[in-house]
C-alpha cells in the first residue's frame, strides 16, 4: 500500500513547495491536498495552483493522489459567517453556490492532475432525510460528468453525521447507479460512529482511499495514529485486506507553525506496517 498523506497537517499555513518538501522527506508516497481556501487557494490559477503544480512536476516520485473538497468558499474557514459548501443543503441555491465552488477545486487537475476528488455529503452531526439525499444525489451526478473529463473520480466520505452512515452510503451508491463513484473510508469517523471493523465490511468493496487518523471516540480530534483508541493492528489488517488496496493517508490535525513532522510520519507508518 502506498505511504500518503494530507496537507490538512498544514492547514493553518499556505500551502508552498517548502511543506511538500517536508512530506516527501518524510517517505510520502502520494499527497492528498485539501481544498480550503486560506491553505490552498484552487481558484487562483495563474499563481497559487501553478505554483503547485510545478512542484508535483519536478517531483514524479511523489504523486497528486487526491484533493479533498472544500468546505467553505471563504478565507477564513467559515469563521466569519460564511456558510458551509453542503451538496444536500435542502436550499436550491446554496447548493448550486456549493457545486460552483467544488467545481473550481475540481479544476485544479487542468495544471495538477490528480485521480479522485474526496466529497462529503452534508455537514457534521447533520440529520437523515430524503430531501437532502436526493439533493445530492443530484449534486453528484452533475459533479461527476464535470469531473470525467479531467480525469478525476469522485469519492464519497463517511462522516459523522446520519447522511453518511455505511449503509447510507452503500445505498446511496446503489439508488443512483454511479459505477464511477466510490468511497474514501475515513477510520477515525468509523471509530467515532460504530467501529473501524463493522463500518469497513459495509464499505469494503467500494473503498479506493482511507483516511488515517486517530481519536478517542468523544471528538473528531484527528490524532496521529497511537494517540487515541483504535485497534491499529486490526485496522492495519483490514486495510490490507481491501480489493483494491487503499492508499495509508495520514490526515492529521493541523500542526503548529514549522513544526517538522517527518519522525511523526515515519512512526505512523511503521505502527501500520507499511513500509
Amino acid at each position: 500500500m502506498l505511504r500518503a498523506v494530507s496537507t490538512f497537517v498544514f492547514v493553518k499555513e499556505r500551502l508552498h513547495p517548502g511543506l511538500l518538501d517536508q512530506l516527501a522527506r518524510g517517505g510520502a508516497q502520494a499527497v492528498e491536498i485539501f481544498a480550503a481556501r486560506q491553505h490552498f487557494d484552487y481558484a487562483n490559477r495563474k499563481q497559487h495552483v501553478r505554483e503547485i503544480a510545478d512542484w508535483f512536476r519536478d517531483h514524479p516520485a511523489v504523486a497528486l493522489h487526491s484533493v479533498h473538497a472544500p468546505l467553505y468558499a471563504d478565507y477564513e474557514w467559515g469563521r466569519a459567517g460564511a456558510p458551509p459548501v453542503n451538496i444536500a443543503s435542502e436550499d436550491r441555491k446554496g447548493r448550486i453556490d456549493a457545486m460552483d465552488e467544488i467545481k473550481r477545486a475540481i479544476e485544479t487537475a487542468e495544471q495538477a492532475p490528480f485521480r479522485f476528488l474526496i466529497q462529503h455529503i452534508g455537514t457534521t452531526n447533520e440529520s437523515f432525510s430524503d430531501k437532502k439525499f436526493e439533493a445530492a444525489m443530484t449534486c453528484i451526478e452533475h459533479l461527476r460528468a464535470f469531473a470525467k473529463p479531467l480525469g478525476v473520480q469522485i469519492l464519497l466520505e463517511n462522516i459523522p453525521n446520519e447522511l453518511t452512515a455505511p449503509d447510507r452510503l452503500v445505498e446511496f451508491i446503489r439508488l443512483s447507479r454511479f459505477e464511477d463513484v466510490g468511497v474514501c473510508f475515513d477510520l477515525g469517523h468509523a471509530h467515532i460512529m460504530s467501529n473501524v471493523a463493522e463500518a469497513f465490511e459495509i464499505l469494503k468493496p467500494h473503498i479506493r482511499s482511507a483516511h488515517v487518523h486517530d481519536n478517542k471516540k468523544d471528538h473528531d480530534s484527528h490524532l496521529w495514529p497511537g494517540n487515541g483508541t483504535i485497534d491499529w493492528k486490526e485496522a492495519a489488517e483490514l486495510l490490507r485486506s481491501s480489493p483494491h488496496k487503499p492508499p495509508v493517508l495520514l490526515e492529521i490535525e493541523g500542526v503548529e507553525d514549522k513544526k517538522d513532522i517527518t519522525a511523526d510520519m515515519t512512526a505512523a507508518w511503521k505502527k501500520l506496517g507499511v513500509d
